[in-house]
């Protein structure tokens, strides 16, 4: 039976998106779904695409060039996209082709004006929107127009802006392939967009609906400003009516024009209440077929509705799966885990299920990121004040956008008091009974942590196949147990809580603000501070020998350690490097993500940042920089206690205070050793399971190792239990983590969909200032360097480090730079603790910091009042 290259609107749904792409198969399945009118037609499938590509003369090379263009080469794709569009539409349609759309068009009407629609097969979906990448022609006339724009479309495919926006997207060109939908003319009296979730907040209870005159192109062109009205529960809610002076209508003679509304129309609504509600009533109909919220365009003709597109929006945050009690429908609200771990970016199926298998609450997954249901506590008058409290101290941000839930008296019911629970997001549980103020404390609480790590070393060695994964549950189980240590929580507690004491105390009574931060450098036993300052050292081990300096400044793989101990002073310079990463070659970009490539398996990260070292710095700067912080904050304890014995009950007061600097520096070291330790713990895990992969990989099971990270760990249990793994489930899951990329993860979420940022209350800040949360004290104006990869840093002394987050494998570039920003991040975070260390003034929590702040811009960071100038 030979291939049928058109088919009816009605004989296609969404599966069928290879044949007639994304826009022909949602209008497929709309036009199936009962009540909802969708204008007739038919689709040219991709089928008929692929039959005319295969005649076009000399594409191949072209097609080859543009899937090797730099997506920012816009000449470069400018001159080849209209190489291969020309090719395309010169291409005659071939005979019985053109025949078949001809007698589709006869059965619908040939003198009848016709939309012809372009209907990619990546477009449309839950994962990619493409809107606007390929073309669309309305009020084509007779089928000899037709055809013609049938060939346009498929050289639609081919737009610089569609040819860039696949590259960015990491799409192969000859992939994706085109299906053209033609359908019948509607001629609305209104029409426009209905988002059957709010786009801006993610709420997906309010339903928007933007409406002018005439076609809907007017409002996607930007031709006019639309009416907006939000629907919920049934009701417009709120509504925004605009002057629309301007609509676009079919033109007599085919194609559109534009014509002037009469001046007593302009400010009257396109819809009325009734039509809007009866709209949204239409889109939570289309929303259930689909079962996810949709971006529909619709057409209001003479007799009521009609869609002429459906698509998912693909902007919305995800919401974390319910609770698994069956059938819960209460409200919840989660809190992200990400902002307070310092990686917001999305985290692999195997990094997400690793991390909410050690931590010590429940995690909830949604857009590649864990959160927190916090729903109870805040809900329980007891428990929310300190809920509120510890998290507010570490993000002001996420106190504020639960205190904006918390407003809402509908959403939460009031509960009884939650019983103790775990710790907020990832944070500190309630405050534990104090403790001693003695540096055994800390010394007994690594001793225990290392011990429990080579014991973890010793008994996986013998561990492989299902019994490495019994093993290492039991593995997490301590990992937990070390991890909830009473002890150690109560040396974290201490620290903390011996910083917020000064500065407020020494607010209260000196009038100083932050006066911990200065009081905190150079604490001892801060194994993150150590590892920047070690990799100095190592910096002093290369810069004598040229050769190898030389060298270092064009290492591209990753075992240049090999060649490097064939220079003179080579072998020195391999054992320093080799020693550090001996000590904290577990570390890396984004490291509670299990599968993100450690220093130790890529070691060249390293390179730059020594380099950087080796240019900016003399022998022995470590060791200086160290002392000298010592010093000052010693001066500064001298300074306080001094001008605290001249006040009323001075003596008093400056006792307490020096019991808690002693405190504070006996403590706040050792806040970074239980990261340091997890992730110690997690390079082993890893290790262990990349054995496992490859041994699937040498099997024949899994196509590369790095496959594993795309399945969650009893998933990967399963598949070394059974040799057999389901590939597209792996597919699949590499297309959500790239769309993941896209998304913002907000720093609270409801069960509603609601995004919420929070926002700061502050009106102490200069006119234009960039507002943020103040975590190290000082003023300090420089250049700023926007770095998005550690990697990728070229640091002069004195510039100003502007990142969207750091977490401790950042702490190497804090030796260089004066200053830091960063979008996220709290007073207790890795990157606050480590500025305040080396006395590096720090604004942290700047929402898009490194977007409106440019690479090389000079900037003043304010870290004891919390905002940032961006200096002429």
């Amino acid at each position: 039976m030979s291939e049928r290259y058109v088919l009816d609107l009605r004989e296609v749904d969404e599966t069928r998106v290879a044949v007639v792409g994304g826009k022909g198969a949602h209008l497929g399945g709309l036009s199936r779904i009962d009540g909802i009118r969708v204008p007739v037609g038919f689709c040219v499938t991709t089928g008929a695409f692929r039959r005319v590509m295969a005649q076009v003369p000399s594409i191949d090379e072209p097609l080859d060039r543009l899937s090797r263009v730099n997506p920012d080469d816009r000449e470069t794709i400018r001159t080849l996209s209209v190489q291969v569009r020309r090719a395309v539409e010169g291409t005659a349609v071939p005979d019985d082709l053109a025949a078949a759309i001809t007698r589709a068009l006869a059965r619908l009407g040939e003198r009848a004006a016709y939309a012809v629609r372009s209907s990619a097969t990546a477009e449309d979906l839950p994962t990619a929107s493409f809107a606007g990448q390929q073309d669309t022609y309305l009020n084509v006339v007779g089928p000899t127009a037709i055809l013609r724009h049938i060939s346009r479309c498929w050289a639609s495919l081919f737009t610089e802006r569609a040819v860039t926006y696949r590259r960015r997207n990491g799409l192969d060109h000859r992939t994706v392939h085109m299906a053209v939908v033609v359908q019948r003319m509607v001629f609305p009296r209104a029409s426009g967009i209905l988002f059957t979730a709010d786009p801006v907040t993610g709420h997906r209870k309010v339903a928007t609906v933007d409406a002018g005159f005439g076609l809907g192109e007017a409002l996607v062109s930007g031709l006019v400003n639309p009416d907006v009205f939000k629907v919920r529960d049934g009701e417009v809610v709120a509504r925004t009516i605009a002057a629309k002076q301007r609509a676009l209508q079919a033109a007599p003679t085919g194609g559109t024009r534009e014509v002037a509304i009469d001046p007593r129309r302009q400010e009257q609504p396109a819809l009325t209440d009734g039509q809007v509600v009866e709209l949204v009533r239409l889109g939570r109909r289309i929303e259930a077929h689909f079962g996810r919220p949709q971006d529909v365009e619709w057409c209001l003709v003479d007799d009521g509705f009609q869609i002429v597109q459906s698509r998912p929006i693909t902007t919305l945050f995800p919401v974390p799966e319910p609770v698994a009690e069956s059938g819960d429908q209460e409200n919840r609200v989660y809190v992200s885990v990400g902002h307070g771990q310092m990686m917001t970016d999305p985290m692999k199926p195997l990094g997400l299920s690793m991390w909410q298998l050690t931590a010590m609450v429940p995690m909830f997954e949604a857009g590649g990121r864990l959160f927190v249901d916090v729903t109870r506590r805040l809900a329980s008058p007891a428990s929310r004040a300190g809920l509120l409290d510890v998290l507010g101290r570490g993000d002001p941000l996420i106190r504020d956008a639960l205190e904006t839930v918390l407003d809402r008296d509908d959403f939460l019911p009031s509960l009884p008091d939650a019983a103790p629970g775990g710790p907020p997001a990832g944070g500190p549980p309630a405050a534990p009974a104090p403790i001693e103020t003695d540096p055994a404390v800390v010394t007994e609480l690594i001793e225990r942590s290392r011990a429990s790590l080579a014991a973890l070393e010793r008994d996986i060695r013998t561990k492989t196949g299902p019994a490495l994964f019994d093993f290492l549950l039991e593995a997490f189980e301590e990992h937990k147990r070390v991890l909830g240590d009473p002890l150690s929580i109560q040396a974290i507690m201490a620290g903390m809580e011996a910083t917020w004491w000064l500065n407020d105390k020494l607010l209260e009574w000196l009038g100083e603000k932050n006066a911990a931060d200065t009081l905190t450098l150079s604490a001892p036993g801060n194994v993150t501070s150590e590892m920047g300052l070690a990799l100095l050292d190592v910096a002093d081990v290369i810069r004598p020998h040229a050769e190898v300096v030389a060298f270092l400044q064009d290492v591209e793989d990753e075992d240049y350690l090999d060649e490097l101990a064939k220079l003179p002073g080579g072998a020195k310079a391999r054992a320093a490097i080799e020693a550090y990463l001996d000590r904290y070659g577990m570390r890396c970009v984004g490291e509670i993500d299990i599968t993100r490539p450690r220093w130790r398996e890529r070691p060249s990260t390293l390179v730059p940042v020594i380099l950087d070292n080796v240019r900016n710095f003399g022998p022995g700067a470590a060791e200086r920089r160290f002392e000298q912080g010592r010093q000052k904050a010693e001066r500064k304890e001298q300074d306080v206690l001094s001008r605290l014995r001249a006040l009323p009950d001075g003596e008093h007061k400056a006792d307490e205070t020096k019991r808690m600097i002693d405190r504070v520096r006996t403590f706040i070291g050792y806040r970074e050793y239980p990261k340091y330790a997890i992730i110690s713990r997690y390079f082993v895990y890893k290790q262990a399971l990349l054995a496992a992969a490859e041994r699937l990989v040498r099997a024949g099971v899994l196509a590369e190792r790095e496959d594993a990270f795309y399945l969650t760990f009893q998933e990967l249990h399963d598949v070394v239990r059974s040799n057999q793994v389901d590939g597209r489930l792996i597919d699949r899951r590499k297309d959500a983590f790239r769309s993941y990329h896209a998304l913002t993860p907000p720093r609270v979420l409801t069960s509603d969909g609601e995004a919420l940022t929070g926002a700061y209350r502050r009106d102490d800040a200069p006119s234009g200032a960039l507002v943020g949360l103040p975590v190290s004290a000082g003023t300090v104006e420089g250049r700023a360097r926007v770095i998005l990869d550690m990697a990728e840093a070229d640091l002069e002394a004195g510039d100003i480090l502007v990142t969207p987050f750091t977490d401790p494998s950042w702490s190497p570039l804090f030796v260089t730079v004066a200053g830091l920003v960063t979008e996220v991040g709290g007073l207790m975070t890795h990157g606050a603790v480590i500025a305040r260390e080396y006395g590096l003034p720090a604004v942290v929590g700047v929402e898009q910091a490194t977007r409106r702040i440019r690479d090389g811009q000079r900037i003043r960071v304010h870290g004891t009042d919390g905002y940032v100038e961006i200096l002429p």
